[in-house]
């Protein structure tokens, strides 16, 4: 046998000899050969990188300029913090050979995809890029979209779409439809997972307009972005209606019709700034609380002004907008649908440095009746804030559901039952408020104590009863004289908040200057609030 210190001797020799050996010029030319390959390969992904930096190439991005639009990756660099955006998939390119495509291929394809830092908190983008084949979805555009969503959904952060597209890429077929359709499958799954924004930058068209609209918010940018399933040329072949793209799909049709944006901006820089304040009031998943900022507004100052705010008459209307900024933090509110079904208010404001969401009928609108599009918007905003933990703050004064014949309908009773159930089902704090009038099917809507508010106050002004007086002393007393005197007793019967909180449906008569501070003292006694619903599958909600 031999020993140790032979084996180790040996060895030695063995390795001096290995490495001091002469290289074979077949060995070298070989490692000559590797070097040369490596420096090939790594000129070309270089080349690919500067070609995909530039899209479509200079003419379409000043076509672009020229349209007063940024390109996909200015909007990007604009929404994002300075150097935190990472890129994926950035060689990437369509697979398609029909019609000659396998000569057209671009780096990237026709969307840029990755995550980023917005005022340093992660979110997750994608901007279509409309220099490359219009920002038309292709299959390999497709995955790429849903590699950022799976991402998004594992880590716990919001989805960003900016989108500018002409649909579906004609020439990919059914590929092009299949991964819009894995698109909007990873957007159902998503929604109530993390926050999804679509910003709609340019147009939208055919089966691109589905993934935005089942995404939590839809921005757009006025004059320049578009929605609609069938464009102005398709509807003149269909119904010979003329019509232009603007009156069709644009923003203001969207803001003040159809409901489908829910904010238009000026302009590309404008709504990208716009979009970084918005993200500023959301949680970053269904996993996080909402998010507190440092603020210099005192939690306990009071609000003369508002001991003034209701008008003696009754039936007369004021802004409850002044309501609203003068009780938020920094008189900061930003309002969600501000132009559609304008006799309800909803938006996120900040108490107390804590994000909040408001709802309150708009005594300057209607009355501040509830209707149908009021109803829904209202709804979905609710549900938006409770699926991310954001407590809502409830301002009433309203006198009832619209009525009519085009409400019956129109099917104001299931549309109504649609803010009947967020508000029931929602287990985030709820602070209710009533103003004024609270009468009917609507005071149990607008998050009354029998849908389990955890605070709910009337100011002295506040009018809790089954209708007004009028109406119901015509029912009460009908074929009687002196009608005036039974009102008068109706009035004083009801016409007050106390019936209500001699039975507790109410917790307080308060002054309404000092609602701000009772607001923010609730809001941190709730922040610890824990409230579940029974196990199910999920609710069937009145759609």
């Amino acid at each position: 046998m031999f020993s140790s210190i032979h084996c180790r001797t040996t060895f030695r020799k063995n390795i001096k000899f290995f490495y001091n050996r002469p290289i074979s010029k077949k060995l070298a030319n070989s490692s000559h050969t590797d070097a040369t390959q490596t420096l090939v390969v790594k000129q070309r992904i270089d080349t690919l990188k500067k070609s995909a930096l530039l899209g479509g190439g200079l003419k379409r991005i000043e076509a672009q300029h020229k349209k007063g639009k940024l390109t996909a990756r200015e909007r990007i660099n604009l929404l994002c913090d300075p150097g935190t955006f990472t890129e994926y998939d950035m060689l990437m390119e369509h697979t398609c050979t029909d019609f000659g495509m396998e000569k057209q291929k671009f780096p990237g394809d026709s969307v840029i995809t990755g995550h980023g830092l917005v005022n340093g908190r992660s979110v997750f983008v994608f901007s279509q890029d409309f220099t490359v084949f219009g920002g038309s979805l292709s299959l390999a555009h497709a995955r790429k979209i849903c590699k950022v969503m799976d991402k998004a959904m594992t880590v716990g952060a919001p989805v960003v779409g900016l989108n500018d597209s002409g649909g579906a890429r004609i020439q990919e077929g059914v590929d092009a439809l299949g991964g819009y359709a894995d698109i909007f499958q990873r957007n159902v799954l998503a929604s109530g997972v993390v926050p999804q924004i679509s910003m709609i930058m340019g147009p939208c068209a055919g089966g691109a307009v589905y993934s935005p609209a089942i995404t939590d918010f839809t921005f757009m940018v006025k004059d320049t972005s578009y929605l609609f399933i069938t464009g102005p040329d398709v509807v003149k072949a269909t119904t010979n209606e003329e019509i232009t793209q603007e009156e069709l799909g644009g923003s203001n049709a969207h803001m003040t019709i159809s409901g489908v944006a829910h904010n238009a901006f000026e302009n590309d820089v404008d709504a990208l700034i716009q979009l970084r304040n918005f993200l500023g009031f959301l949680p970053l998943s269904n996993q996080e609380q909402a998010p507190v900022r440092v603020w210099h507004d005192d939690s306990d100052r009071d609000v003369p002004a508002l001991d003034h705010i209701v008008p003696p008459d009754s039936t007369a209307a004021y802004d409850m907008m002044d309501v609203i900024h003068s009780l938020v933090d920094d008189r900061d509110f930003f309002e969600i649908h501000p132009k559609y079904a304008t006799n309800i208010i909803v938006g996120f404001a900040r108490m107390n440095g804590r994000t909040v969401g408001f709802v309150a009928n708009q005594p300057k609108v209607a009355a501040g009746c509830l209707d149908i599009n009021a109803s829904v918007k209202a709804a979905r905003f609710v549900r938006f804030c409770d699926a991310f933990n954001i407590p809502l703050v409830v301002l009433v004064d309203v006198p009832g559901f619209l009525p009519g014949l085009s409400q019956e309908h129109g099917g104001i009773i299931r549309h109504g039952a649609k803010l009947l159930y967020a508000f029931a089902e929602a287990t985030v704090p709820k602070v209710t408020i009533i103003t004024r009038k609270a009468y009917g099917g609507a005071y149990d809507v607008m998050a009354s104590k029998h849908l389990r508010g955890d605070s709910n106050y009337s100011w002295p002004t506040g009018e809790i009863a089954v209708m007004g007086s009028k109406g119901a002393v015509a029912i009460l007393y009908r074929g009687k004289d002196n009608l005036a005197q039974y009102e008068a007793e109706y009035i004083d019967k009801f016409r007050s908040p106390l019936s209500a909180a001699v039975r507790g449906y109410i917790d307080d008569v308060i002054q309404p200057r000092t609602t701000r501070r009772r607001i923010c003292q609730d809001l941190e006694m709730l922040s610890t609030k824990k409230l579940s619903n029974p196990a199910k599958k999920h609710g069937n909600i009145p759609l």
